[in-house]
């Protein structure tokens, strides 16, 4: 079996290097060295290919096309069709070619690699790429690729390829550069609802092409959705003034120009692309806009866009950087993962964050709840800009919600789709999918946030208000009086191993947190801003009494109480019915099963044997403590902790994050012997390094988006146990063990506070803990229950 070694950090950890090509690998490093800017993606692909141990992936955030969903069995209400994020055209190709054979990635026939090492570079967005290249008849040069997607300019990518002559290379070489519409598709996987499906027949009609000397363009239009993209290159050859060029048109596939380059000295070759499609501009429009954008990036340089990329991200990780001492590999890999959140996230208010980010095609570039619960927080406490625009997308797909909401008989208000691009809902798996009415909860919860962090009134007024009145009628409509209390009937929570129950624990709370927050909104702007009211009620026709009517369904919102059965001893249970199941260990004793793989459940069983049983994909009940966590004593969460990580499978990769969140809260900060600490911190590095090791057997597929948020959350509100309830930084650290300290910032009520924490007296146990106000006026936080006033330079 070939070993498999995975890429390190370097330069301070501010790189992630690999230095050891294997092919069996390779699709995941693919993976991990992408690089993208929130609209656009680039799989990390060697320009010169790489099949078949690669998978090309170029994506534009919500480009997308659909087709229909076919059910043998079809109900009144099921999705009707899906959406994929389509694999554009890939601008990035580019061939060398010598007298006796083409220069073909680490992988070549009569032709070996003497060095290989590729870098990403996290402080200047820059993936590099460097190879000695010996052919067969004794060539040998020297390769440097550098390629970058631009967060200044969200349509512009650049690649430089420099070629260095070392031994009898000849006197030319040839190199084409294309435009590649014929790109790869997966294939999507039997049984495996996480794979990229319907894929193999969206194939886009080419509507127009042009070749000119150093440059080409690209009209593609999807078939179904009739979206437009448009994508040019300009090429640019430096220090080698006698180039010959000639225009390339490969059956209309491929197109762009080949360069013929006298190779007695070093060769520099810039490619500069763009692409732009009908949802930014219109159609019409295109060709000048992805002109204009070439033009303004060539003349600027691959330097200067470098130098571009260097200074927007130098005040990203001004603000989002988290160091960790001790241990020095997991402060790279944090870093990677929070980098990776920035070149997922839509930044124009009408895209959100796909669940593999732009990376890869699993889930069909879908967007989840996870956005709100999971990656919202990153953003809202280091760049609330970017939180702000995700949560447009939202509002921007709310007469989509409201229609949905029709669909599935609720009278009034808006229901969120659970998997979705433009905003209708995709998911052909209604339990597990539609039933998750909580993404309507979550995204109240995430405005509610977004709005206590941020004192942002025009957003509220504008997106706000009636983001969370249109969610609450939903609520209000959904559940049912009985005994004298509202209850919510038919739904499935967080875990989809248990579908479809009644009165969801998780579910039950965020309504009501969804609803009392509706009403709290709504009389404030009733009595602060009168007539952005009024002009409200007519938009969304609110009728006398609703308000009344969602304070009451949540003052009498029914939440299930700790109960104890069986092995359940006084436990809060997920939702009516769950602790009255079997264990799945009692499956287990029954059948003899040893499993033997690591796959999840819903790949080895039907959907009805573990539905039967006491087994949770993920976090639920555990993550309502998490987030309403106020609402609980600690006893309480203790004793859930203990018993639901008995029946957890953490199928989910958004569930360790929580449960380290969890087990960070249980901890006692004068004791770091804690067993809770331990399991935290275990728990944590198993989450933060899913992708990084391929702990999952899924990086070749894209990354894990969603959990590089947890990753953040682990800290910020794991160890550091950073809680803002009742609209006040509150913090309660604990120092995991192996770590020398740690250090953040995090953005509230316009302030930017800095909070590190190290080993504190040995007679206390407790850490120390320093906080810092870098930005804004005075603010009172606590720390460890206690009033701290924190002032412009003062400790």
């Amino acid at each position: 079996m070939e070993r498999q070694v995975w890429p390190e950090f370097d330069d301070e950890y501010w790189k992630l290097i690999d230095r050891h090509f294997e092919k069996k690998r390779n699709q995941a490093m693919e993976t991990l060295f992408s690089v993208g800017n929130g609209y656009l993606g680039m799989r990390g692909t060697f320009e010169e290919g790489l099949s078949p141990y690669s998978t090309e992936g170029t994506f534009i955030n919500g480009f997308y096309d659909s087709y229909p969903l076919s059910y043998p069995e079809k109900f009144y209400g099921y999705a009707e069709t899906d959406q994929v994020m389509l694999n554009v055209a890939n601008a990035r190709v580019i061939r060398v070619v010598f007298e006796d054979g083409e220069l073909y990635g680490a992988l070549t026939r009569n032709s070996s690699i003497l060095d290989y090492h590729r870098a990403l570079d996290m402080q200047t967005g820059v993936h590099t790429r460097e190879l000695t290249w010996r052919s067969a008849s004794g060539k040998v040069l020297r390769l440097k690729s550098e390629r970058l997607v631009s967060f200044r300019r969200p349509h512009m990518a650049a690649v430089r390829l420099t070629l260095i002559p070392e031994q009898n290379c000849g006197q030319e070489i040839t190199i084409t550069s294309l435009i590649d519409c014929n790109v790869q598709r997966p294939t999507s996987q039997p049984y495996d609802p996480r794979s990229a499906a319907g894929l193999e027949n969206l194939k886009m009609v080419i509507e127009g092409q042009e070749i000119s000397s150093g440059g080409a363009f690209l009209f593609q239009r999807t078939y179904n959705t009739q979206l437009v993209v448009a994508c040019g290159l300009q090429d640019v050859v430096r220090n080698q003034p006698d180039v010959v060029g000639m225009t390339v048109n490969e059956s209309g596939l491929s197109i762009g120009n080949s360069y013929t380059v006298p190779f007695d000295s070093a060769v520099v070759f810039e490619k500069y692309i763009a692409y732009c499609t009908s949802l930014d501009t219109r159609p019409d429009d295109l060709h000048d806009t992805v002109r204009d954008e070439l033009e303004q990036a060539s003349a600027i340089g691959f330097d200067g866009l470098c130098a571009e990329q260097r200074d927007y991200l130098q005040k990203f990780w001004q603000r989002a950087d988290i160091h960790i001492g001790g241990d020095e590999q997991l402060k790279g890999s944090i870093r990677f993962n929070l980098f990776h959140l920035l070149q997922s996230a839509g930044q124009n208010g009408y895209t959100s964050i796909p669940a593999k980010g732009l990376t890869g095609q699993t889930y069909n570039g879908h967007y989840f709840w996870d956005t709100e619960a999971y990656m919202v927080p990153f953003f809202l406490h280091t760049m609330p800009d970017i939180a702000r625009k995700l949560l447009e997308y939202r509002f921007n797909t709310l007469p989509r919600a409201r229609r949905r909401a029709r669909q599935m008989s609720h009278r009034k208000g808006a229901l969120f789709a659970w998997r979705t691009i433009n905003g209708d809902e995709c998911s052909a798996n209604p339990p597990t999918g539609t039933a998750q009415y909580h993404i309507n909860a979550d995204i109240a919860f995430a405005v509610k946030r977004y709005y206590e962090a941020t004192g942002d009134t025009e957003f509220m007024l504008r997106y706000g208000v009636e983001l969370l009145c249109e969610t609450a009628r939903m609520w209000n409509d959904l559940g049912h009086w009985c005994n004298d209390q509202f209850c919510i009937f038919g739904v499935t929570g967080p875990d989809e191993y248990t579908t479809q129950v009644n009165n969801n624990t998780y579910t039950n709370l965020m309504a009501r947190e969804n609803m009392q927050y509706a009403v709290d909104r709504a009389e404030w702007m009733q009595e602060h801003y009168p007539e952005d009211w009024q002009t409200l009620q007519r938009k969304i026709g609110l009728e006398d009494g609703e308000l009344a009517d969602w304070q009451h369904a949540a003052d009498e919102m029914y939440v299930p109480q700790p109960q104890s059965i069986g092995k359940a001893k006084d436990i809060m249970p997920q939702d009516d019915s769950f602790l009255y199941k079997p264990r799945w260990d009692e499956f287990i004793q029954k059948n003899k099963v040893e499993r033997k793989t690591d796959d999840p459940l819903l790949l080895l069983y039907h959907p009805l044997v573990y539905n039967r049983y006491q087994v949770c994909k993920q976090a639920d009940l555990i993550l309502a403590e998490f987030m309403v966590g106020h609402l609980f004593s600690a006893a309480q969460k203790k004793r859930d902790f203990d018993y639901y990580k008995g029946v957890t499978t953490h199928d989910s990769s958004l569930s360790r994050s929580i449960f380290s969140i969890m087990a960070a809260e249980l901890t006692n900060p004068n004791d770091p012997e804690d067993a809770y600490l331990k399991e935290a911190l275990e728990l944590y590095e198993e989450a933060a390094t899913i992708d990084l090791r391929n702990h999952r057997n899924e990086t070749p597929n894209g990354i894990h988006a969603a959990n590089m948020g947890g990753s953040w959350m682990g800290i910020v509100f794991g160890f550091a146990r950073m809680r803002t309830h009742g609209q006040q930084l509150a913090f309660s650290p604990v120092l995991p063990p192996g770590w020398t300290d740690y250090r953040f910032q995090v953005y509230y009520q316009g302030r930017r506070v800095q909070v590190q924490v190290g080993p504190g007296r040995e007679e206390s146990g407790q850490p120390y803990v320093d906080l810092r106000l870098i930005e804004g006026e005075g603010i009172d936080v606590k720390l460890y229950g206690n009033d701290v006033h924190l002032s412009a330079g003062r400790d």
